[in-house]
């Protein structure tokens, strides 16, 4: 490829509504334009990404023994309605209505097309297993989208769907699709992990997320150094502390706090540790008000909570509705004296304290050596209800805990008969009789990939893609093309030499300022450049400079293409 017949476009500043380092580079490279909010045209350079991250995935997805089909992004309401999700998947689903006023809606998944698709041709357990894939558009109406191909409504992805007879094929099979997803992300080239993760919107049971690690994450990842156990933040176990509860040693005592509201102030005011101070998050679920008791430095997992019984729809409860149950405004609310009515729920790590502080149902107050059984029942029931953190012991029994922030970017679940049975995905078993089929599904973010990649590599001058998917290979720059014709002789032959070996190679051959080349090669982070000059032609050299290398190195010219071969692995 040439400059001159190519559609190259970077800036030198970032629009001012770019947060991310990746939708500040996206944008000032030439690899996506914005259209709208969370929409954007994908460029003919960041296009050239895209293919080559697709490329990876469909290679491994049909070595894995996939099969690759293509669904309609519009989807009839009727599916939808009959897996029960058309009303429960909410505001991010994009509902449209045809010339006929028929209902249907943008797909942002395809479990109900994929179900009906299959329902209509599988019979009989001879025809299992099957899995099938695509790579397609998918719309999310997201009600802030950011962070450019981050998160936007409109996103390309790849789903696959597996179908089975039993359990044991559809774990072979969520097996196989582990394996294929570490191979994808082994050969992106970038730093990832695979984690246990909570099941969600989609359903199910079990569940892994693939987070490409960086410091920009907006998830959290809990992991051992000493094992193999890694968590999201949102599912890993927050052990029970191993030593039992002190007996009380002291009296319980009301304490002037006025106008301290946070466990870090009242701390602070009676020289407290935060790991003695209980607060109290109230909540409603299932129509009661109900409390919620953590340690003052833990924070609350709502996915956790959301799993207590009747707690699926919790919400926090209003200031009112506080101040009707406990007579207290928030800030001082506690759970001693509370009415027998209102169940209480602690965190493993409140349930072995002793003389610990908490709000006194008082504006002004709070209470200190607190202590259960005595002061309030033993009877709350208890819980794992906190985030981990940093040290906690790993639920494997390998060692502490360490966090790090990922980009999630894969995704496979067990969807067992989720969908199977409320659609009647059925097949005839060997016995003659019908059962649901077990059910598997495994997605990939391919755009939210090309983010997650240049997140994970950039520096001061722009991109550092992995080679694998890097725009081209290696960039040819020569100096003064226009004017010299030994530079032009030279960078033909190099050009063309490249090209016959399969080098992906990009000819600059633009009237431009040698800085302004260079500048623009680094930006859009190609990985490799040679720059032709007449100084070091007349040497029989040309320079090299990798992308991350500090500083350029003169080779042979007529060793160049062999050194580049080396460098590529080839």
């Amino acid at each position: 490829m040439r400059t001159s017949g190519f559609y190259l476009a970077t800036l030198k500043e970032a629009p001012s509504e770019a947060e991310l380092v990746s939708h500040k580079l996206m944008l000032r490279a030439g690899l996506i334009k914005s259209l709208a909010r969370g929409l954007y045209t994908w460029m003919p350079l960041g296009l050239r990404v895209l293919r080559k991250v697709e490329r990876i995935v469909r290679e491994e997805m049909d070595a894995a023994g996939a099969v690759e089909l293509l669904m309609p992004a519009v989807q009839p309401a009727e599916l939808w309605q009959e897996s029960g999700r058309w009303q429960k998947y909410g505001p991010e689903l994009l509902r449209i209505r045809d010339r006929h006023q028929r209902d249907y809606c943008f797909g942002p998944t395809h479990e109900e097309v994929i179900s009906d698709t299959v329902r209509r041709d599988i019979k009989s357990y001879r025809q299992l297993p099957v899995n099938l894939y695509q790579i397609q558009t998918k719309f999310r109406d997201e009600i802030r989208p950011r962070f450019g191909v981050m998160r936007a409504r409109e996103f390309l992805m790849k789903d696959a769907y597996s179908f089975h007879a039993d359990a044991a094929s559809l774990q072979q099979t969520y097996d196989a699709m582990y394996r294929a997803y570490s191979r994808i992300f082994e050969r992106l080239g970038l730093q990832f992990r695979a984690v246990a993760a909570d099941t969600g919107q989609i359903g199910g049971t079990g569940s892994h997320e693939f987070h490409v690690l960086a410091d920009s994450g907006e998830d959290g990842i809990a992991y051992c150094p000493a094992s193999a156990f890694a968590a999201n933040v949102e599912l890993a176990e927050a052990l029970a502390p191993a030593v039992p509860r002190p007996a009380a040693g002291a009296a319980m005592q009301k304490v002037s706090t006025p106008g301290l509201k946070t466990c870090e102030a009242v701390c602070a005011s009676l020289s407290l540790p935060l790991e003695q101070m209980v607060k109290s998050i109230a909540v409603v679920a299932d129509g009661r008000f109900q409390l919620l008791l953590l340690r003052g430095d833990h924070k609350l997992n709502e996915v956790k909570a959301g799993k207590l019984p009747g707690f699926a729809d919790f919400r926090f409860a209003s200031d009112g509705e506080i101040l009707e149950a406990l007579g207290c405004e928030p800030g001082y609310i506690g759970p001693v004296g509370v009415d027998a009515a209102i169940p209480v729920h602690a965190d493993r790590s409140v349930a072995v304290l002793a003389d610990f502080a908490c709000g006194a149902n008082e504006a002004g107050f709070h209470l200190t050596g607190v202590n259960f059984g005595r002061d309030l029942p033993d009877t709350v029931s208890v819980h794992d209800l906190r985030n981990v953190v940093e040290g906690d012991p790993s639920p494997d029994g390998a060692g502490p805990l360490e966090l790090c922030r990922g980009i999630e970017v894969g995704h496979i679940f067990q969807l067992r008969t989720r969908y199977s049975q409320a659609m009647k995905v059925e097949f005839i078993d060997e016995a003659g009789q019908p059962r649901p089929m077990e059910m598997g599904c495994y997605g990939i973010g391919v755009s939210r990939i090309v983010g997650a990649a240049i997140e994970q590599g950039f520096d001061e001058r722009g991109i550092v893609f992995p080679p694998a998917i890097a725009p081209f290979e290696v960039a040819i720059t020569p100096i003064g093309l226009h004017k010299s014709e030994a530079v032009r002789a030279a960078a033909e032959s190099l050009y063309a030499a490249m090209k016959a070996a399969g080098i992906d190679v990009l000819l600059d051959d633009r009237d431009e300022r040698p800085g302004a080349m260079f500048a623009d090669m680094e930006l859009i982070g190609v990985p490799h450049r040679i720059v032709l000059g007449d100084r070091g032609l007349a040497k029989g050299e040309c320079e090299y400079k990798g992308r991350r290398d500090a500083q350029p190195s003169m080779i042979p010219l007529d060793g160049a293409l062999a050194f580049v071969m080396g460098r590529l692995g080839r």
